[in-house]
């Protein structure tokens, strides 16, 4: 299990006044990413996992065993994380312009790219809405301007049934000229999954890679080290959730300027659903993390037994035999850009 060790090291001077404060029009949301999933299969084991998270990439290569005697095919998916839109002043981590693809996702198998299927539902309420926007012609992403300007220009009757099936909400904000107009903001929820068939050949290893960008959330500025902060009700679970331990705060408050109360270091946090990876015949036979911060003068903290620091931005864990029971989530404070 992934718990209980914190990693911290420590950035160089900090030039003041770079970055203000967090506030909500400065922060972006992170989107939960994870590895390949199937339903779970009594055939194959997975031999290895060599996983590695950065700002910038996520890898991962996988071993496969088919432990059978007959060859084995099954649907293998690749979920992309849920997109909602809340409210109008939302601002989530999508880091590219592909709807269909959001996170630039690729694959092998044997060193062969494959070329998989997609399934995109619209869902709100539990209730599947996909192939109503699409007969009133409505993107399905909800997050672009242009699916929210594509609402506004239906008729009143469609926009008064978006918001009585819950999928739309009436918002004011002005225009050019400062009058306050209506209108309607996408509420529902995308659902995403690349998939395809894949056959593992008796009593032999496939290997399978993976690649993609993740979802990146940030602010400008943290709350971490501020004498505030554990006041905060949200305070004890984020603690808990990046195993933040005194060492941390102590090297934030480093780089607090003088008379203020908060860091302008960037934070940034990546979430990784690991737990997808019980899914197989028995526990992961050989599994490694590595957690690659980017820059040396940034701070980083994770739960994690065992890690081990491999490179000047790199930190790993290596365990035989695993079976994960908790997802990954990464905490990054980063310097801030240059003023």
């Amino acid at each position: 299990m992934i718990r209980g060790v914190r990693t911290t090291a420590l950035a160089t001077a900090l030039a003041l006044g770079c970055a203000g404060a967090a506030g909500a029009n400065d922060s972006t949301a992170e989107l939960a990413t994870g590895g390949l999933v199937l339903t779970k299969t009594t055939a194959i084991e997975m031999k290895s996992e060599d996983l590695y998270i950065s700002t910038k990439q996520v890898r991962v290569k996988y071993q496969f065993l088919n432990t059978t005697s007959q060859d084995v095919t099954v649907t293998v998916a690749f979920p992309m994380p849920d997109i909602t839109v809340e409210g109008m002043d939302d601002n989530i981590a999508v880091p590219t312009k592909n709807p269909v693809n959001i996170l630039g996702f690729s694959t092998t198998v044997d060193g062969k790219p494959v070329v998989a299927q997609v399934e995109q539902k619209v869902v709100q309420n539990g209730v599947d809405r996909t192939a109503y926007l699409k007969s009133i012609g409505v993107p399905l992403d909800p997050y672009p301007q242009a699916t929210a300007d594509a609402l506004d220009k239906l008729p009143q009757a469609t926009r008064d049934n978006l918001v009585k099936l819950g999928l739309a909400v009436v918002v004011q904000y002005g225009t050019t000229d400062n009058k306050l107009q209506d209108h309607w903001q996408p509420t529902w929820t995308l659902k995403t999954t690349y998939f395809w068939k894949q056959t593992f050949p008796a009593g032999k290893i496939l290997n399978v890679q993976h690649q993609y960008t993740p979802s990146v959330g940030e602010s400008a500025g943290t709350e971490w080290g501020s004498a505030q902060f554990p006041k905060d009700p949200g305070y004890a679970a984020q603690q808990a959730k990046y195993c933040v331990d005194p060492d941390f705060i102590a090297s934030v408050k480093k780089h607090i300027p003088a008379g203020q109360d908060y860091s302008p270091m960037w934070e940034q946090r990546i979430d990784y659903i690991l737990k997808s990876g019980a899914n197989w015949k028995s526990p992961i036979g050989d599994f490694r993390m590595t957690i690659d911060k980017g820059d040396p003068a940034t701070l980083v903290s994770f739960c994690g037994t065992g890690v081990k620091k491999i490179a000047p931005t790199q930190f790993q864990v290596h365990y035989a035999n695993f079976t994960p029971t908790q997802d990954v989530a990464i905490l990054l404070l980063a310097m801030p850009p240059s003023s």
